[in-house]
């Protein structure tokens, strides 16, 4: 059969040697993302290992005197033996794979070419690698490591063996990188040469795993800087397996990304043929499998399955769709084309999908034929996951079918499937408004099963084009009329988003459904970067309790109480004073004792939260709680965060000119800090004032500040007296805690300036109110004894012991008291 339409079209008599034309898969090469991750994955191993290698020298010294007495017991000559033959074998295995590549596949040899060029590649790349570890080790490595890596040579006590045995690792490398398909020869090779180097004495088991890591890296690290000759298959092997799976394919057309468009002969139906393969599987990784550790509702990673277990997943969905009555594609065949490629062969259905219909076409029948299709899924527990316009598929007739079935799911849970019923109210009413979606939902599904469904109304809920679709609505804003300008009337209210609209009409109907949402949410992002920054202010902060001549604790408790008194008060008062400033910046009247109540909460809250998140969020909730709308009670606390920056930076101007009327000149050693971080702070505004994107989020960061705190402000000003409480309280909330922070000092033995300290505590509590742990540990604490050196004549040791004195009083201490706060509170209804 002769070629038809162009070079785009492949016809039955192309092999699966014919070169391919421009637009089918070509011999190009491809990045595969699963190259970079095995780069990333070996290059954390690698230093892992060396890190161990280091901090367990008891361990590993002992594991390789273990082997060594063990080789000691094989006969030396016997042991010399093994290890030449087991060389000249490593040594001769990638020429003898290369041979037999090269004269076995004549058909593809340009592509085996171009695979061993890689491997020899990575293995020039490993062999270096390993060179320079062993460069590095033997002349700069401190000696600790050295021990951990190396043992004296048999018989030479003055020589060692080399910290990265052998050619283990440029061996290794070709194989990979040249993706050699035997793997029993060379692993048995590979796993005797190991062996004879701990038996002849001339390895250690550290040294072994460093040349198999480094191997494995340098290949991947080759396979992804270079890439890898395009895996997919060619269009005669595609037609071939069509053929083998019994259809009569006459020629294949490309139609997208991994996907062929088949015309059969004998006049039978189309096909739409889908390439399934590991590039594209492993692409999203990382983003599906956070979002499957993330959410409840979240899909199971494809990219965590083998093809074959995908290829099944898909086949079975779409088979139990049809059973369901469903209209959707029709599975013609699957194959496997190979170990990393295998396809899915749909009957075509002519149509186009949501996204390319005009308004006018979206008629009521149409949207209840949807809402029917969707039932018939939702009585056999069926979930389709991603029901967005391109899965919604309307023939010349008008009937809608569910396409795009392959990260749906059989024998779903209630709560996805109420998933499924928020995604196409979304969808569709992003086409025709939330009123119409609204309707036909309820007409076809009934007002129990949507009203079900409006917990799941939000954002984190739905697909991330959906999301984007949300934001761009919420962006569209109507076009200025044309003619005379109107008169003047006050602003309308802000009309409610479109997730907000669809509620409203459900509640229409159903007015006791439930309105909370559902928390989809198994962990928050600030979760784990909270939990990460405290595991890094823990690796940070621990060890410095013991590496010091004195241990700060020791300090602490022989500290002098009259001091340690005093900076007790001092905390206690910065409660009282935050209420203070806290109320101040509030016109509506508030219960003092509970504001200082709330004050104190906030010291618990704080464990929990990044920074001084914890306690915006805490005030807000109490503001709420006393009666006041959320928009008033968010711009109260937005005014006091702004004026209490400002009174910052002029707290820091202020004591950095005390600090040079301090006596001892060098005082201002702190200055050149403060300024250089100002300076940072200028240059990063201005950088991102520079880039586009990047200005655009500050404004809409920064246009809740204009829109609602403005207005608030103005209105203080009409009380100066409340406001000047206000401001009273902010300035005292800081004096008070660098009283406590110099008391702290004065307790353990040093007597710095005043003036210094309150430096010192200003830009150390900055660096914690945008720390991401929580409390700001780690952050803090590193900046209140690096600044406490600079700026005063205090040591190390003295600084880590009054920053420890003055953080067991400030964010330690308070906890239990907080906890009573707040549990005391809420039983009160003030939280």
């Amino acid at each position: 059969m002769a070629e038809v339409t162009g070079n785009a079209t492949i016809s039955t008599a192309g092999g699966t040697g014919d070169p391919p034309p421009p637009g089918i898969s070509g011999t190009g090469r491809i990045r595969q993302p699963a190259a970079l991750i095995r780069l990333l994955a070996g290059l954390a191993v690698t230093a892992l290992t060396l890190l161990g290698a280091d901090y367990a020298r008891a361990t590993t010294n002992g594991l390789a005197e273990d082997v060594a007495a063990l080789a000691a017991l094989v006969p030396h000559p016997l042991g010399g033996v093994a290890t030449g033959f087991s060389t000249a074998a490593l040594l001769l295995l990638p020429g003898l794979s290369a041979v037999c590549r090269l004269f076995g596949t004549a058909a593809d040899r340009r592509r085996v070419l171009q695979q061993l060029a890689d491997g020899l590649l990575a293995a020039v790349l490993a062999y270096g690698a390993s060179l320079a570890v062993d460069l590095w080790i033997d002349g700069r490595a401190p000696f600790s490591l050295v021990s951990a890596l190396t043992r004296p040579l048999p018989g030479d006590p003055l020589a060692r063996t080399e910290p990265v045995y052998g050619y283990l690792a440029p061996v290794l490398a070709f194989l990979i990188a040249s993706a050699a398909r035997e793997r029993r020869v060379p692993w048995a090779v590979l796993s005797l040469s190991a062996l004879a180097g701990l038996a002849g004495g001339t390895a250690t088991p550290t040294a072994l795993l460093l040349g198999l890591l480094i191997g494995w890296t340098a290949a991947h690290g080759t396979r992804w800087a270079v890439g890898t000759p395009d895996p997919r298959p060619r269009p005669g092997r595609l037609l071939q397996s069509l053929r083998e799976a019994g259809l009569r394919p006459a020629a294949a057309t490309p139609a997208g990304p991994d996907r062929y468009l088949v015309r059969q002969q004998d006049g039978r139906p189309e096909l739409d043929v889908q390439l399934l393969d590991r590039q594209a599987v492993t692409a999203a990784l990382i983003q599906r499998a956070w979002r499957r550790l993330r959410l409840r509702t979240a899909p199971h990673p494809r990219a965590l399955r083998s093809l074959r277990t995908g290829l099944e997943h898909e086949a079975l969905v779409s088979y139990a769709a049809v059973a369901a009555g469903v209209r959707t594609h029709r599975i013609a065949a699957t194959a496997e084309l190979g170990p990393d490629t295998a396809l899915v062969a749909y009957e075509r259905l002519p149509g186009r999908t949501l996204d390319e219909l005009a308004d006018e076409e979206l008629t009521d029948a149409l949207l209840a034929d949807a809402w029917g299709q969707l039932a018939l899924l939702q009585r056999r527990a069926i979930a389709h996951r991603a029901l967005v316009p391109s899965a919604l598929l309307v023939d010349a007739a008008g009937a809608v079918h569910l396409v795009n079935l392959a990260d749906g799911d059989i024998a779903a849970s209630e709560l996805v499937l109420r998933c499924d019923v928020a995604q196409l109210l979304t969808t569709l009413a992003l086409r025709t408004g939330a009123e119409r979606s609204v309707r036909a939902a309820l007409a076809v599904l009934g007002p129990d099963a949507v009203a079900a469904a409006l917990p799941l109304l939000q954002p984190i809920a739905l697909t991330r084009g959906t999301r984007l679709a949300l934001k761009r609505a919420g962006r569209t804003a109507p076009a200025a009329p044309d003619g005379p300008p109107a008169p003047v009337t006050p602003p309308a209210p802000p009309e409610p988003d479109l997730l907000e609209q669809i509620r409203t009409e459900i509640l229409h109907s159903r007015p006791q459904a439930p309105v909370r949402p559902v928390r989809l949410e198994r962990l928050r992002p600030r979760t784990v970067l909270a939990v990460g920054g405290g595991v890094v202010a823990g690796w940070l902060l621990i060890p410095q309790f013991f590496a010091t001549e004195r241990n700060p604790l020791v300090a602490v408790a022989d500290a002098d109480p009259f001091w340690i008194v005093l900076a007790l008060l001092a905390a206690a008062t910065s409660h009282v004073m935050g209420a203070m400033g806290f109320i101040g910046f509030v016109p509506e009247r508030l219960d003092f004792r509970n504001a200082v109540l709330a004050q104190v909460a906030g010291s618990f809250v704080k464990l929990v939260s990044p920074g001084g998140v914890g306690g915006v969020a805490l005030n807000t909730r109490f503001l709420q709680r006393a009666g006041i709308p959320t928009a008033q009670a968010l711009s109260s606390v937005g005014v006091g965060q702004l004026l209490g920056l400002v009174l910052h930076l002029l707290q820091v101007g202020a004591f950095v000119y005390l600090t040079g009327l301090e006596a001892g000149g060098s005082e201002l050693e702190i200055l050149p800090f403060v300024v250089g971080g100002i300076a940072v702070a200028g240059a990063l505004l201005a950088a991102v004032s520079a880039v586009p994107p990047a200005r655009r989020w500050l404004v809409a960061r920064l246009r809740p500040l204009t829109a609602e705190v403005m207005p608030r402000l103005v209105e203080l000003a009409r009380n100066p007296g409340r406001l000047a409480v206000g401001f009273t309280g902010q300035l005292l909330v800081s004096i008070t805690l660098i009283a406590c922070l110099y008391c702290c000092a004065r307790a353990v033995g040093s007597e710095p300036g005043f003036a210094a300290v309150g430096v010192v505590f200003l830009v150390g509590n900055a660096a914690g109110n945008a720390a991401p742990t929580p409390g700001g540990a780690g952050f803090v604490d590193g900046a209140l004894i690096a600044g406490l050196q600079a700026a005063t004549s205090m040591g190390y040791d003295g600084a880590l012991a009054t920053v420890t004195l003055f953080r067991l009083l400030t964010l330690l201490l308070p906890v239990l008291p907080g906890w009573a706060a707040f549990s005391w509170l809420q039983r009160r209804g003030a939280l």
